[in-house]
């Protein structure tokens, strides 16, 4: 699953580690030339570049905020100017996720999941849009959540930009319907990576209970939902929303 049938172009968002580490690597597993980036620590984004090369693979770190505008367009020059234009799009990059009362909430909490949820994935496919459209081949996906589905307590302000990133993916399927362009959402569930790293056993236990299949994900599961999405064999999907959660959400 998750072949294509020539090299591609992919940009992956906050790569560095992670789900975006794990879905760098399987893009670089197939073949694909891929555009690692990060914000924060360019010795993990080296780092990932180097497991790719040492693979087979062909891969380049990139550092960019992807929540700035001159930054999205700058991001986007360096990879076309390094390998190419880009033919697979992967929004994961995302921020802190704070647990805030609602009397603890203001609106620039909301702003901020926002900013990464909605501003930067516009910001992004404005920019790779152009060169997708004329090849009339392109693959946007953007890696959103389960929380959409379980109304989290105490979390309303990134559930509701999770929300606003699944509408626009389905609007701006769409609207690129015919083009040659799909635009999907997967949604992983709970996957322990590094930013979990102070979760407690007993929250693990708890969130382990309720999920049908009894055990909770990894990062290369939804590496995998990204790779068949973002290959030729997907080219009849669009406008739709993936859990990777074993069953924790059915719809």
């Amino acid at each position: 699953m998750g072949t294509t049938s020539q090299q591609r172009t992919v940009l992956v968002t906050g790569a560095s580690r992670g789900l975006g580490a794990a879905i760098a690597l399987e893009q670089g597993a197939l073949g694909n030339r891929v555009a690692v980036n990060y914000f924060a620590s360019a010795e993990a984004a080296e780092r990932l570049c180097l497991r790719i090369r040492e693979a087979g693979g062909i891969a380049h770190a990139f550092r960019a905020d992807v929540r700035d505008e001159a930054q999205v367009d700058s991001l986007v020059s360096q990879v076309e100017n390094a390998l190419d234009s880009i033919d697979i799009l992967v929004i994961n990059a995302t921020g802190p996720q704070p647990f805030l009362t609602i009397e603890q909430q203001t609106w620039q909490s909301y702003v901020d999941q926002l900013e990464f949820f909605v501003k930067s994935p516009l910001l992004l496919v404005k920019q790779v849009l152009p060169a997708m459209r004329k090849k009339a081949f392109g693959r946007i996906i953007q890696i959103g959540s389960e929380v959409m589905e379980l109304g989290n307590p105490r979390f309303a302000n990134y559930v509701a930009a999770k929300g606003a990133q699944l509408g626009a993916t389905r609007s701006w399927a769409r609207e690129l319907a015919g083009t040659g362009i799909t635009v999907n959402l997967v949604a992983p569930g709970w996957i322990p990576v590094e930013r979990h790293a102070g979760a407690t056993q007993r929250e693990l236990d708890e969130y382990t209970r309720g999920v049908p299949m009894k055990h909770m994900g990894k990062p290369e599961d939804v590496a995998k939902m990204v790779a068949y999405l973002a290959s030729d064999g997907a080219s009849f999907i669009t406008g739709q929303k993936f859990a990777v959660n074993g069953g924790n959400t059915l719809c």
